[in-house]
């Protein structure tokens, strides 16, 4: 175990940090003790995108990758080792504008400006990321960039045209980052096998005073061991909900065990019967290598939050979390995953849907944590959806999300299985429904009785986000839905299902 200052690349140069808590975060840091206030503060929890910087690290394979994430949210300890873009890297040694900066002005992309130096590091991450020879990037790589991002008196157009035109060399000469230089300048920081970073930073909450502590093991026999000597530290993922527990509820989250540098966990396997995806994946990493088998769950991963919140949260942490609206369990209970658990050099695997308990419960022992989780391979046999509703489209959570798998042989439902988030404590399958759909043939009558089952499955509550009788409908709608896109005669593609949706006569025929 090595202790020292958190170390990071910023500015040109090697930066060291010590004497602050261990949920400072990046944002503090930047305005409060650096002064580098062009990222502003705008909502503190993720949401609006005003704090978006971009992180450079090197994966366990040496390799650079770039990525937007909120600054508002992620802890400072956690850049160790890593390299911080902000707004004010953008400009040359010149004066002159970046190309992502001279887009926005020449397509009047700024009104009031609050919201612009995050459009502008998201936008610089897609510049980065986007191949020379790939041409411009489309509305769609635009929409997704900028999926993180709020504008409340510009409009989205003229930004959308700036992200178009940036890339555009007829226009504005390339300025591509050195990234040998970087690389060279982040490996004279990088951790040694087996390395375990750690700090200790004084941490205050009201009139009452202490040190805490922030581990980081790069190995996963390191992680594991931490975990049973300190099973009362929180293990921080990406920070996207743990980090709205300091800037917004204002707790003292006590001992930190970092999950975010162990290679072994951050892996993503597959072989010909399971897709394993280590706890400490990111969301994006995890549901690209999902939709390499299931492409139905492409609008989900897209829709799960934004692209900062996936490109720093897991789904391992989603799945620990436990939360009753998280959206990748619906899915991932329909499919049959499993959830391999690990405490010390043991481990036990079980149901995904067998390990919520109760409300932000779960079968998660003392010393214990989430290791992976196993998703089967699909069988051509198997007929998958998921579906999301949601105020909006973009980075909003779930009313109801559901998602439904059903494996037909000999032209009946050998199997069933109905997952819901959003319409109990926990996320949850729809067993009545599962029984009324197993054994017959996949028609409307048994889409109907399956239909009239869930009401008995679940008794989903009413909130901000939507009433218990819309929940309901709309659980039974989805289903409905789901038969619509998978009968056998005469299926209707997204577009016909789309124009059900707003045809009242059809609407009618519900249960």
């Amino acid at each position: 175990m090595k202790t020292h200052p958190i170390r990071f690349y910023h500015r040109g140069a090697i930066r060291e940090v010590s004497g602050v808590p261990v949920t400072r975060t990046v944002l503090q840091h930047l305005r409060d003790d650096m002064r580098c206030t062009g990222t502003k503060e705008g909502c503190a929890e993720g949401d609006c995108g005003a704090c978006t910087v971009v992180v450079g690290e090197l994966d366990g394979n040496g390799e650079f990758a770039l990525k937007a994430v909120n600054a508002c949210i992620r802890f400072l300890p956690t850049l160790d080792g890593c390299a911080l873009f902000t707004v004010e890297d953008l400009r040359g040694p010149d004066g002159a504008l970046h190309p992502v900066q001279q887009a926005l002005v020449d397509c009047h992309g700024s009104q009031c400006g609050f919201c612009t130096p995050g459009f502008a590091m998201s936008m610089w991450a897609l510049y980065e990321n986007h191949p020379a020879d790939a041409g411009l990037p489309t509305r769609e790589e635009i929409a997704t960039a900028l999926s993180g991002n709020l504008c409340r008196c510009t409009g989205y157009r003229p930004i959308v045209e700036a992200a178009q035109q940036m890339l555009d060399t007829d226009r504005y000469a390339r300025v591509a980052l050195d990234r040998t230089a970087l690389v060279q300048a982040l490996r004279t920081i990088q951790p040694e096998p087996n390395e375990t970073f750690a700090y200790a930073g004084t941490d205050v909450r009201g009139s009452a005073f202490g040190e805490n502590r922030f581990w980081a093991p790069t190995s996963l026999d390191a992680f594991a061991q931490l975990r049973s000597e300190h099973p009362d530290a929180l293990v921080l993922a990406g920070s996207t909900d743990v980090g709205l527990w300091a800037t917004k509820q204002l707790r003292d989250l006590g001992d930190l065990l970092y999950i975010g540098r162990v290679a072994e966990l951050r892996a993503i396997e597959r072989d010909a019967t399971t897709l394993t995806i280590g706890s400490a994946a990111t969301l994006e990493d995890a549901y690209a290598a999902l939709v390499v088998d299931y492409p139905e769950l492409v609008e989900l991963g897209k829709r799960f939050a934004s692209l900062p919140v996936r490109n720093a949260g897991t789904l391992g942490g989603n799945v620990a979390n436990g939360s009753p609206i998280g959206d990748s369990m619906p899915a991932l209970i329909a499919l049959d995953a499993q959830i391999v658990l690990r405490r010390g050099r043991d481990t036990r695997t079980m149901p995904l849907d067998a390990f919520y308990l109760g409300y932000q419960k779960t079968a998660l022992e003392a010393g214990e944590f989430v290791a992976a989780l196993r998703v089967p391979r699909p069988a051509t046999t198997l007929r998958f959806r998921t579906y999301k509703v949601s105020k909006r489209y973009d980075q909003d959570i779930s009313a109801v999300c559901a998602a439904f798998a059903i494996e037909m042989v000999d032209g009946a439902i050998a199997s069933a299985r109905v997952g819901f988030g959003g319409m109990a404590a926990t996320p949850k399958r729809a067993l009545l429904a599962e029984a009324a759909l197993a054994g017959g043939p996949w028609d409307e009558a048994a889409a109907r009785r399956a239909m009239q089952a869930l009401a008995s499955d679940y008794q989903p509550l009413t909130d901000l986000r939507a009433s218990s009788r819309y929940r309901a409908a709309v659980a039974a709608n989805l289903l409905w839905r789901f038969w619509l896109e998978t009968r056998d005669e005469a299926p209707l593609a997204l577009a016909q299902v789309d124009a059900f949706a707003f045809d009242a006569a059809h609407a009618k025929e519900a249960p």
